[in-house]
């Protein structure tokens, strides 16, 4: 798998949201072998689960309710939500992730959708997890995500972000051998607190940490709440 600074994409603009397609399209050629890849990474991550964990307290403590989690993948961090006590269901573009998802949680609602497009009542979440799913969005777009975020979710509802931290995108290319590419948008937490507020969330905590193993960037988890 190969990583590169990423050029300016003219297809990835408000007019023309071609990024899902390119999405869709990786995420299917790959879904294997990610899942190879990363099915035992969570255990071996404690600001994960620690940072999951302080989310689902919330949720649970503000009345539950349905939880989405958009950008789900395989279904390797809906299973630990569900385990949390959460009522968790997955979204995603890709029908191969989802397929795998399923097979490993047959118990759990996976749905193939879009975050720019959610498919869900004003109102009707208790929580929502973005997992280092926000990052496959366009940064010009990703008010109009949150925005979406924020309609979703129930008063006192709780959001849940994961990312890597940075200013440059980075595309990787040939991942796992597979002809496919994808631009990945670092995010800047101070640019995403204010873009919160912005949506009208109370951002109750933004954490930074260094990056550790094969990672590149320091990466960010931010808890923010529905008044």
């Amino acid at each position: 798998m190969t990583e590169t600074t990423a050029g300016a994409d003219p297809a990835a603009t408000p007019e023309a949201p071609r990024f899902l397609a390119r999405a869709r399209e990786f995420y299917d050629a790959v879904a294997e072998d990610y899942v190879a890849r990363f099915r035992d990474e969570l255990p071996q991550r404690p600001w994960d689960r620690a940072a999951l964990g302080v989310f689902a307290e919330g949720v649970l403590a503000n009345g539950g309710g349905p939880v989405a989690d958009v950008g789900c993948g395989p279904g390797r961090l809906t299973g630990t939500l569900r385990s949390l006590g959460l009522d968790v269901f997955g979204v995603d573009l890709s029908p191969a992730m989802l397929a795998l998802a399923r097979e490993a949680h047959p118990d759990v609602r996976f749905t193939e959708g879009s975050m720019t497009a959610l498919d869900v009542a004003d109102g009707s979440l208790g929580g929502l997890v973005a997992w280092y799913s926000v990052i496959h969005v366009p940064p010009a777009r990703h008010p109009e995500v949150f925005a979406g975020f924020h309609r979703a979710l129930a008063p006192g509802g709780r959001l849940q972000l994961a990312f890597q931290v940075g200013e440059e995108p980075f595309r990787v290319t040939e991942p796992f051998g597979r002809p496919v590419a994808l631009d990945f948008h670092r995010m800047e937490p101070e640019r995403v607190r204010i873009q919160l507020a912005d949506a009208g969330f109370a951002v109750e905590a933004v954490v930074v940490r260094e990056a550790t193993g094969t990672e590149r960037v320091p990466q960010a988890y931010v808890l923010a709440r529905k008044p």
